[in-house]
């Protein structure tokens, strides 16, 4: 057991183990962590510093931006733009492509990230986070296009989230198992705190927002009708990364699924179901539309919405099943 390894001597173990390595992808991590410690901080006491509350504009999505989404968007953008890793950036909160400034280099990577899911929450001190997705570049590309980024979620070289709650808890994949690091902030480092997670096969928690009920469609009635009488408990802290984290280690099911109101479903393939989908399945769990594999979707733009239904295999095959039966039902 590594229990306690800081994270920057666990990915140059992790390096070591890739003798061709040129160390960009641990350089380019390396600042990602950076930028999930400032915003840890602000976060911590944004109570106390006006950082809470509505930014008074909307983003691209149309949905009211937060003071913090805001703050946490650019720094995430001050800090990654500057190290010659990337070629480009694409955030939820951003309409199109973030260009690397000529005056720095670029490299082979391209960076997708929700600066902070759930911001909402943030007044009422439930935990937030940052859910991040990181892509190779085409090869003989100068500048990245919206084009790059539009590729299924199976070719994602690495994935992860930052929960920002009682605790700051970093989780990530790189295609190799899935590890969590804690926040020490006594020495202002992340430490290994969950080697190799796995999702228990199945859970007895299911995470749905039943306020939408009105608006479900039959498979989604009929699944939610079961595990209630299975005997599930149902968790919805109305934070993707929450939810998603709790029942990463606990297992169970969240469901976002599509519906009268959201046909195409809510929540950005890009930015949020691709990267939960190649932790999950590292994990050795699934994530599905309800009739497709995440992974395997060919994306069509930037911020195109997804139906998603993920969390431990046997429960995600089950609402699977629901869903279906009930499609040919009806």
């Amino acid at each position: 057991m590594r229990i306690g390894m800081p994270l920057t001597k666990f990915l140059l173990e992790e390096q070591r183990l890739y003798p061709k390595s040129t160390g960009n992808f641990t350089s380019l991590f390396s600042d990602l962590v950076v930028a999930a410690k400032i915003i840890s901080r602000e976060v911590n006491k944004a109570g106390l510093i006006n950082i809470i509350g509505s930014a008074d504009y909307t983003n691209v999505q149309g949905e009211e931006v937060q003071k913090l989404d805001e703050y946490a968007n650019n720094t995430l953008v001050r800090t990654m733009e500057h190290g010659g890793h990337l070629a480009g950036m694409a955030s939820e909160e951003i309409d199109g492509v973030i260009d690397i400034p000529d005056e720095y280099p670029r490299g082979n990577y391209l960076l997708l990230f929700d600066p902070l899911d759930g911001s909402s929450n943030i007044d009422v001190n439930i935990s937030v986070g940052t859910i991040f997705s990181i892509l190779r570049r085409p090869d003989g590309r100068e500048k990245a296009t919206v084009g790059d980024f539009l590729r299924p979620g199976i070719e994602q070289v690495c994935a992860g989230y930052i929960v920002y709650g009682s605790s700051t808890i970093l989780v990530y994949t790189t295609g190799h198992g899935v590890h969590g690091f804690t926040l020490d902030p006594s020495v202002g480092e992340f430490l290994l705190s969950h080697e190799d997670i796995r999702i228990p096969e199945k859970g007895k928690i299911y995470s749905i927002n039943e306020g939408n009920s009105k608006y479900w469609l039959p498979g989604t009635q009929s699944y939610i009708e079961k595990v209630k009488e299975d005997g599930y408990k149902a968790r919805y802290v109305g934070s993707l990364v929450s939810d998603f984290h709790r029942n990463l280690l606990k297992g169970g099911i969240f469901l976002y699924p599509a519906d009268k109101k959201s046909p195409n479903g809510k929540l950005r393939l890009l930015y949020e179901a691709n990267p939960l989908a190649f932790i999950v399945e590292q994990a050795g769990g699934c994530a599905s539309t309800g009739d497709k594999r995440i992974l395997d979707i060919e994306p069509e733009e930037l911020h195109q919405r997804v139906p998603l239904i993920i969390g431990s295999k046997a429960d995600v095959e089950e609402a699977e099943r629901c869903w279906q039966q009930e499609t040919v039902a009806v």
